[in-house]
This record gives structure tokens, C-alpha cells and sequence, in this order.
């Protein structure tokens, strides 16, 4: 299987994928936000002055591993949807450092997150901004094989 699996003839790679991956990244951020919360006492309550770094550096790590050992965040492997590169591989540490870089400048800048959010929703593959950039895109896991 490659990655230039047509979404016109082969639809079940990328059948409601930006709908999973809009679930997948709210159990994501429930996630860290749990962990980041759990942190904070740990840290004789001190995260709380610097909260939105503590979230932004366990958020960071946590994508960057998960997607690095499972080419998906646990958010994604509960929607069964994985990360894929251009060949149909799965993304290895430096392809999830890059994907999480771009993930992370589109938030930083707005109109890349809205962007990136049209293209997802617009794009017959799903695909994000950095996903365009990158010549990667979110596919169905049974579909995948």
C-alpha cells in the first residue's frame, strides 16, 4: 500500500478522517492536560506560574512519541486512523519532530490554523497544512491493512 492510495477509488483510506482526527486531538489534549495537571502538585504547585509551558513541552514530547512509535498519538490509535508519509510508511522520529513543528507553528499562527483546518475538512485526503507540506496524510488503520 502507498500513501497515493485515490481517495476516488479507494475511499476507505480516508472515509471520516478529519472527523476522527478532530476527536483524536480532543482525547489528546484531555490527556496531557490530565498529566500536566497530576505534574503541577509535584512541582510544590510552582507549574501553575508557568502552566502554558509546562502543557506546551509535555504536549510536544507527547506527539513526538507517540507519533515516532506508533506513527499516531493514542487519541489516533483509539479513532484507528495512523500518520503516513509519502511512500505509506510509517513516520519515524525525525518525520514526527518535523509534524510536530508544523503542528505547532500553525497554532502559533492563526491564519495557518484556519487554513489548515479548511484543507482538512476541503482536501480529499484529510490533510492538514502540514500534512500538504510534508506529504503526509491520516489514514483509516483497517483500511491500511
Amino acid at each position: 500500500m502507498t500513501y497515493s492510495a485515490d481517495p476516488l477509488t479507494d475511499p476507505k483510506f480516508y472515509r471520516d478522517v478529519t472527523a476522527k482526527r478532530f476527536l483524536a486531538w480532543i482525547v489528546d489534549m484531555l490527556l496531557v492536560s490530565l498529566l500536566a495537571v497530576i505534574i503541577v502538585p509535584f512541582t510544590a504547585f510552582t507549574a501553575l506560574f508557568f502552566f502554558p509551558v509546562l502543557f506546551a513541552t509535555l504536549d510536544f514530547a507527547y506527539r513526538v512519541i507517540t507519533i515516532t512509535g506508533g506513527s499516531a498519538t493514542l487519541g489516533m490509535r483509539l479513532c484507528a486512523i495512523e500518520l503516513r508519509d509519502s511512500t505509506g510508511a510509517r513516520l519515524d522520529l525525525g518525520q514526527a519532530l518535523i509534524h510536530t513543528v508544523g503542528y505547532y507553528v500553525s497554532w502559533a499562527i492563526f491564519p495557518l490554523q484556519l487554513l489548515s483546518v479548511i484543507f482538512m475538512c476541503a482536501s480529499a485526503r484529510g490533510q492538514s497544512l502540514t500534512d500538504i507540506a510534508l506529504g503526509t496524510a491520516a489514514m483509516n488503520r483497517r483500511a491500511l491493512g
